[in-house]
């Protein structure tokens, strides 16, 4: 690495980020004078409100606590809960319903756990197992594509026992939801498990470093000793408004992408010398989210800024936040995404900005490879003569199913496992670490709750959807729901053409948000109301190419004979084992999306 002066460089992991109103924007202190030209200005989001008004993301969330009236929180909690982890939401199933009867929605909260990395002891699984059974509607555990696990349908009355649970097993939803940088992601796939640790406790100093100051999460739900003033609080880092918009942060083990790099605002791509990790390149801009109508909203890949030892790593994350807390759109949400601020101020400034505040310049990216994003089912070689079993969780739902008791299996799993569960990026769960002595017995105790069932096709293994409806407030068709009807769909057109075993990388939203990542998926569908869908096309293997619309609100019917004639031609027309998203590329069905912000719509 070669440094530069940094007596001029503002770092903002050693001082404060002050901040100031000018023009209807926030400006740092820490933004030199040359660079307020690229702040928006306007009027501030109410969002900003909010924030700085909070005492810390403190609000009335305690008084609301208490109010026994209603199940929800007020106007102004509905969005700092989320600083918490928390999600507060309604079964719309149900909302009409309700209404007839004049009761309000049957609001309930979503948690998302912290969990660098996804791991996860027995031990914690059993405690969550315990509370998902006792003090959820449903009584699942969901594993998201965010690596962690969610609760759903928490009353209110029992939210404070949740925190003080997790507490108690050393986990908490802090900053994983809300305008911070959130659960940060890491390669899980077990094949080069030493390499792994090593990465895994990068991702948890990460998280660590950009966590939030303010003690409010513990004074709110672990009945923590209150400090004085919030005012003295300092937020070194995120700032007194905290970041523009949600961050999303992976570290990254090529060849796999498991995580999908490019659904996120900062990536750590490691690299490595022998089983020895070196240090990383660091991406920056990636997102997936846009809004139906707006074309001034769009998926993107992320840039690299270059290559750094790991000395350097957390310095350059918080520079990068930083960076992105300072001229990130606080006027207009829907543009406040870290992709956006780098379209809007280009690149090589935004570059320049991170290096001046990191006090050093980004070496040459060192070579790296991606080769896909699924992962390796069944049982793998891991390190110390230890065993990994990969097992498929559609859609992620840990439950006890009439015909698979998944949610019992696992937890007879837990309570005789010696090593740890590992979550994917793929709403996927490893059991890492098996000694050869109890892989027999688990083995048997997987295949007795259905936690291994060999007739899962391989396409079956390559789809994913989000939560969608009925909890989602922001679902505008089915995605959870319908997933394995559409797959069962897309399994039989891929037997009618002769190609049972192949796989397509198949992916369902209910809305434009990009929880389910279907803006990286060979066939993406993305909701746009009841039934009905945008069908996108062309993303690749290996996660680094965005799918271009190819038709729009289609039912379900008209999008699955779209698909059949496609893959009419793929089967006459492919070239050897070239993968459905390339081909549609390469024929001209759809044009690649080579600029994002050009491309997309066009």
């Amino acid at each position: 690495m070669s440094n530069p002066d940094t007596s001029t460089a503002a770092t903002a992991t050693t001082a404060a980020a002050a901040s100031n109103r000018k023009d209807g924007a926030l400006v740092s202190n820490s933004l030199p004078a040359e660079l307020q030209h690229l702040v928006v200005t306007g009027k501030l989001a109410d969002n900003e409100r909010i924030k700085g008004d909070s005492e810390r993301l403190r609000g009335t969330i305690s008084a609301d606590l208490g109010d026994d009236l209603t199940g929800g929180f007020s106007a102004d909690n509905f969005q700092l809960i989320r600083f918490h982890g928390m999600y507060q939401q309604d079964d719309r199933d149900i909302r009409a319903e309700r209404t007839e009867q004049k009761l309000e929605p049957l609001h309930t909260v979503m948690l998302r756990a912290r969990l660098p990395g996804g791991v996860i002891s027995p031990k914690q699984w059993l405690a969550i197992d315990d509370f998902a059974r006792d003090s959820t509607h449903a009584g699942s555990i969901r594993l998201t594509t965010r690596q962690t696990f969610q609760f759903h349908g928490v009353l209110k009355r029992d939210i404070k026992s949740m925190h003080q649970m997790l507490n108690r097993i050393g986990i908490d939803s802090i900053a994983t939801a809300g305008d911070v940088n959130r659960n940060v992601l890491c390669t899980a796939n077990p094949e080069q498990s030493q390499l792994h640790s090593q990465a895994y406790e990068w991702a948890k100093k990460i998280s660590e470093h950009l966590l939030p100051h303010t003690r409010a999460y513990a004074e709110v739900w672990l009945d923590g000793e209150k400090v004085e003033s919030s005012k003295a609080e300092e937020e070194p880092i995120l700032g007194s408004n905290y970041l523009p918009r949600k961050f999303k942060t992976t570290v990254v083990v090529p060849p796999h992408n498991d995580v999908d790099l490019h659904a996120n605002d900062l990536n750590f791509v490691a690299i490595a010398e022998g089983d020895s990790l070196i240090g990383f390149n660091v991406l920056v801009g990636g997102g997936l989210a846009m809004t139906h109508g707006d074309h001034a909203t769009y998926p993107r890949t992320a840039d690299e800024l270059g290559f750094v030892p790991l000395a350097d790593t957390l310095t350059v994350a918080a520079a990068v936040v930083s960076t992105q807390r300072d001229l990130g759109n606080r006027v207009n949400r829907k543009n406040a995404k870290t992709k956006y601020t780098i379209d809007r101020i280009g690149l090589p400034q935004f570059k320049a900005e991170v290096e001046r505040r990191a006090g050093l310049h980004f070496d040459a990216v060192r070579p790296y490879v991606l080769t896909g994003r699924g992962d390796s089912f069944g049982w793998t070689a891991g390190i110390d003569g230890k065993h990994n079993l990969t097992l498929f969780i559609e859609n992620g739902r840990v439950f006890d199913f009439i015909d698979k008791p998944l949610k019992s299996g696992m937890a007879a799993i837990a309570k005789i496992h010696h090593g740890e569960f590992r979550l994917t990026a793929n709403q996927n769960l490893i059991i890492a670490g098996v000694a050869s002595d109890d892989k027999a017995t688990i083995d048997a105790l997987a295949r007795q709750h259905g936690l291994i069932d060999d007739g899962h096709s391989n396409q079956r293994k390559s789809a994913m959807a989000c939560v969608s409806l009925p909890t989602c407030p922001l679902a505008m068709a089915e995605a959870e729901r319908v997933l394995p009807a559409h797959v069962d769909r897309l399994e039989g057109l891929l037997s009618k053409h002769g190609i049972p075993d192949e796989a397509i990388i198949f992916r369902v939203t209910g809305c434009p948000n990009g929880c389910g990542r279907a803006m990286l998926a060979e066939v993406g569908l993305v909701g746009k109301g009841p039934g009905r869908y945008n069908l996108h096309l062309g993303g690749n293997v290996n996660g680094t190419r965005i799918p271009k619309l190819y038709r729009e609100n289609l039912d379900e019917d008209s999008l699955f004979a779209e698909l059949d004639g496609l893959l009419q031609r793929w089967v006459t027309e492919r070239r050897g084992d070239e993968r459905f998203g390339d081909f549609v590329v390469r024929v001209g069905v759809v044009a690649p999306v080579l600029v994002p912000k050009q491309d997309f719509y066009a």
